[in-house]
């Protein structure tokens, strides 16, 4: 085996220990804040004047969209979740660099993590409170900002990625 084919191998091992770790962090961290809010005398703890941590249910995706959408709705969200995940997991297997197998990694590890919160409660256990001057963005957690972090990465590498040698290849026709 080539050494490039050593290493898009340890890669794309990469990116399943990165989603697995993902995977555990957020599970590890929605256990601490479920249990300290077992206990919690106040509905948030106040960290930074900009930062808190809070106790949030989010029936749908994103922002809480599709949050509404009836008795199926975290069924429905579970099924497409693991649907995804699939997808990028073979995607992960044909990765051929390490930013998107990491990219991959990350965002298989994120969804997977939501979707045991989806089973379990029927919503999403967030608690990360980021606001400025009274205004407050959506709280989040761990497998969300992985699926962030992760798609900005498939992106970056799209849109700003020289191409591979493989891809200079094709493009001149050799």
């Amino acid at each position: 085996m080539s050494t490039s084919a050593e290493q898009l191998k340890t890669a794309k091992q990469l990116g399943w220990f990165i989603a697995f770790a993902v995977f555990v962090a957020d599970q590890v961290s929605k256990w601490l804040i479920l249990n300290l809010f077992q206990e919690a005398t106040q509905p948030y703890y106040e960290i930074t004047p900009f930062f808190n941590i809070v106790l949030a249910w989010n029936p749908g995706i994103s922002f809480g969209m599709f949050g509404n959408v009836g008795d199926y709705g975290p069924t429905i969200l579970i099924i497409l979740s693991l649907v995804i995940s699939v997808v990028l997991a073979v995607w992960l297997g044909k990765a051929e660099t390490r930013l998107s197998a990491w990219a991959f990694g990350a965002i298989i590890g994120g969804a997977l993590g939501n979707v045991i919160d989806r089973f379990r409660f029927g919503a999403v256990t967030d608690f990360l409170d980021v606001h400025v001057l009274g205004y407050h963005w959506p709280a989040f957690n761990v497998a969300d900002s992985a699926i962030v972090v992760g798609a900005v990465l498939v992106v970056w590498e799209s849109l700003f990625a020289s191409p591979t040698p493989k891809e200079e290849n094709e493009q001149s026709g050799e």
